[in-house]
């Protein structure tokens, strides 16, 4: 960093045990305000100081918003997000293990759903919720919006809702992956990539990163960190497969299936 301390060096400073430093920096534990006047002044940034406060005391809003949508209803939680698909015109869509909303079956969702909603308790109206869903992929078929995806290999293994489930599911995303304004880009299991990310992330033009998590998302409006997502999008699209070798690796994963 500018500052060109360690984070022994910073923790010392700042009279912390130095495992403060990682579990800040690994989002762990969610800093104070003192934590980050007392950060800044050591890196002498001191006029990031209220940026930074703000930026965390929005977060902290985001998983309280996140908690009061769910209580509401799964319904209302996904009719909350219509708006700004709808006024979204390029989607750029990274998932490590389940397939993405807008490319799913209605019965992959219920089954994506059921065990999310007990987890958290929440009000068990799948079959709208799942209406809901269903009801944003129209936009896959209307204006001139560009989806870009990139879907790990595991999303065609992890087995969701049963085999039947399953072989619905990877035969609607044979049909995606020939629509033309959808670019569908597979990273298999053993390629040797260029980067790696433990996160599905999906940015909204350039204006909103969102990176969810089981009990709220992070939605991330900084240009500065939407154009590290921006970039870790591109390397990972050198890494997937498209085209002819992203549709083998679907048949492959329906014929492991098939058994």
């Amino acid at each position: 960093m500018d500052a060109r301390l360690n984070a022994r060096q910073l923790a010392e400073l700042a009279g912390w045990h130095f495992t403060k430093i990682s579990r800040l920096e690994h989002g762990a534990r969610s800093p104070s305000p003192n934590d980050i006047e007392t950060w800044c002044r050591h890196c002498g940034a001191d006029d990031q100081v209220p940026d930074l406060i703000a930026t965390a005391r929005a977060i902290d809003a985001m998983y309280t918003e996140w908690r009061r949508k769910m209580r509401s209803g799964m319904k209302h939680f996904q009719d909350s997000y219509f708006p700004l698909y709808e006024r979204t015109t390029r989607f750029r869509i990274y998932q490590t293990m389940f397939m993405p909303d807008l490319l799913a079956t209605a019965e992959y969702t219920a089954a994506v759903l059921q065990p999310w909603a007990e987890l958290m308790s929440l009000p068990a109206d799948i079959d709208t919720a799942v209406a809901a869903r269903m009801k944003r992929q129209e936009l896959l078929y209307k204006g001139t919006r560009r989806f870009e995806v990139i879907l790990e290999e595991q999303t065609l293994l992890t087995q969701v809702g049963g085999r039947d489930v399953m072989a619905g599911q990877l035969d609607r995303l044979m049909t995606m992956a020939m629509m033309p304004r959808v670019s569908m880009g597979i990273v298999p299991a053993t390629v040797l990539r260029a980067a790696m990310m433990q996160s599905s992330f999906w940015i909204f033009d350039d204006s909103l990163v969102q990176v969810e998590t089981p009990s709220a998302a992070l939605e991330i409006t900084q240009p500065a960190e939407i154009s590290i997502y921006s970039q870790m999008f591109d390397l990972l699209q050198g890494s997937a497969l498209y085209g002819r070798g992203a549709r083998d690796l679907i048949l492959r994963a329906a014929s492991e299936l098939a058994g």
